[in-house]
């Protein structure tokens, strides 16, 4: 469980019991109706990824697009407020860059929120089935997730799958692959963060 579940919860949690001990327990349902859903919101499973040369998926969510951008691919997740808001790396190697970028809050399901809104875009190098490679993911804010938070500095190595940050309350995840990569999913396929495959390298799909 994140921390982040907890601080929310606990807060929802404390204006429950003032509620109910000034106005009854039925007045206070709502307040233990969100310290669930923030319980529920900012769960952490825990996630063994497959072995292979694969390219996961950094977010758990639905796939919105995948969009060819001229040599490269560019996979869009949207994760809505239901799905586990952790964000995991798809290769491992080393984070190259990490920059953020201020912008819009546009609906997060919206093709334009990749370019204009607020987004922290990672770059991951790294040896995927013995090839050199690199992934460009992105953390994009939505409407009503105007908090990114990322756990890594550039230039710290990271394992697959391994945890990079989270999104608060619903977001987007773009992720852009080489030539190299053959792509493995579809728009309208839901997928698991450091479990679904997004793309495979020297496999045809």
């Amino acid at each position: 469980m994140v921390i982040y579940g907890y601080t929310y919860a606990g807060g929802f949690i404390a204006g429950g019991l003032v509620v109910t001990f000034f106005a009854g327990w039925p007045w206070a349902i709502p307040f233990w109706l969100l310290a669930v859903f923030c319980l529920n919101f900012f769960r952490d499973p825990e996630r063994i990824p497959p072995t292979g040369p694969y390219a996961l998926s950094p977010a758990d969510g639905k796939v919105m697009g995948v969009a060819k951008e001229g040599n490269a691919t560019r996979i869009s997740i949207f994760l809505n407020v239901f799905d586990v808001h952790v964000n995991r790396t798809p290769i491992p190697g080393k984070l190259s860059s990490i920059v953020y970028k201020q912008g819009a809050f546009l609906n997060a399901a919206n093709p334009q929120a990749s370019a204009a809104n607020e987004q922290n875009v990672m770059v991951v190098d790294g040896t995927v089935g013995g090839k050199q490679t690199r992934i460009v993911f992105s953390q994009i804010a939505g409407l009503i997730a105007r908090r990114i938070i990322c756990y890594k500095q550039p230039g710290d190595t990271v394992a697959a799958a391994e945890r990079i940050g989270l999104m608060k309350f619903g977001s987007r995840m773009d992720v852009t692959l080489g030539p190299e990569w053959n792509i493995q999913v579809q728009a309208g396929q839901r997928v698991v963060a450091g479990i679904s495959i997004l793309a495979t390298l020297g496999e045809a799909k």
